[in-house]
């Protein structure tokens, strides 16, 4: 089980978790987790011992040096860390892992257990794949929930995926089997751009975590490594003109599927995001 350090009690808090890995497209979602534990300044309460479930041969431990240049040894794992932001009324938990080699449903109830231990009223799981969409226009991002009455309450739908499932569908399905409501997001990184990271889907992500929690999130330098990524793929796709036949192809097949009612939506919810931050500021 996973030691929590000794916390007080926290506020309606709500669990964001991403896994590096089959679910982590170009480290696009565990780069969110990663993000928000920087902004926040979010502390480690626990840590998932990774000796019964992961394969150091394929997750191997990472030698370094510290501040006082002393000799160090860092193992693969899962770190459960908890931040109070500045903005949200409620408190958060921050999950960030490695997808494990074993033992997923061992895995899966113990890093639950810790969640419901620091009182979780909902998990929102992040993830990202790769798929036939240009660099050139916004992510998309696609939302499930885990219930029809949380899918109704949040405007997302239950997810009918059928195939192979990483992690993320693992705890998804726990987490309806244990009447947790959950929600996940995600992000679509175009495909011919593996390589993380992938900033512009990551920003896409924080976009669809400040709908869903209703309020501005810390976005740091995000937005001009976004500009910055998307700048340099531009400039790549230039220097070959097949990379640029294709990226021309997939805009026209994205321009002609979205539907005008369905870019009026996403106008809508980017201004309301502006309006949102701006009067923050």
């Amino acid at each position: 089980m996973i030691e929590l350090d000794a916390l007080t009690d926290l506020v309606d808090p709500v669990v964001i978790a991403a896994f590096e890995g089959w679910n982590d497209a170009a480290d696009a979602a565990s780069s969110v987790v990663q993000h928000l534990m920087d902004e926040w300044d979010a502390t480690v309460v626990g840590r998932v011992d990774p000796e019964d479930y992961y394969d150091f041969q394929v997750n191997r431990p990472v030698v370094g040096l510290d501040e006082d240049g002393n000799r160090t040894l860092e193992w693969p794992g899962t770190l459960v860390a908890v931040a109070s932001p500045p903005d949200l009324d409620r408190d958060v938990i921050l999950v960030r892992g490695i997808e494990p080699s074993f033992r997923w449903r061992q895995y899966t109830a113990e890093l639950l257990a810790a969640c419901d231990d620091l009182g979780a009223q909902l998990v929102i799981t992040l993830g990202a794949l790769l798929a036939d969409t240009p660099h050139t226009r916004p992510v998309p991002v696609s939302g499930t929930a885990s219930t029809q009455d949380l899918a109704k309450s949040v405007g997302l739908e239950v997810s009918t995926y059928e195939g192979p499932t990483g992690i993320l569908g693992v705890v998804q399905d726990a987490c309806a089997r244990l009447d947790i409501p959950a929600v996940s997001f995600w992000a679509a990184v175009p495909h011919y751009v593996p390589q993380p990271p992938c900033p512009k889907a990551s920003l896409a992500l924080v976009g669809r975590l400040e709908e869903l929690l209703g309020a501005t999130l810390p976005l740091g330098e995000l937005a001009e490594d976004a500009k910055a990524w998307e700048r340099g793929v531009e400039s790549l796709a230039e220097d070959d003109e097949e990379v640029a036949n294709y990226v021309r192809q997939l805009e026209e097949a994205r321009d002609a599927a979205d539907l005008p009612e369905a870019s009026g939506e996403a106008i809508a919810r980017e201004f309301e995001r502006y309006l949102r931050r701006r009067g923050q500021e």
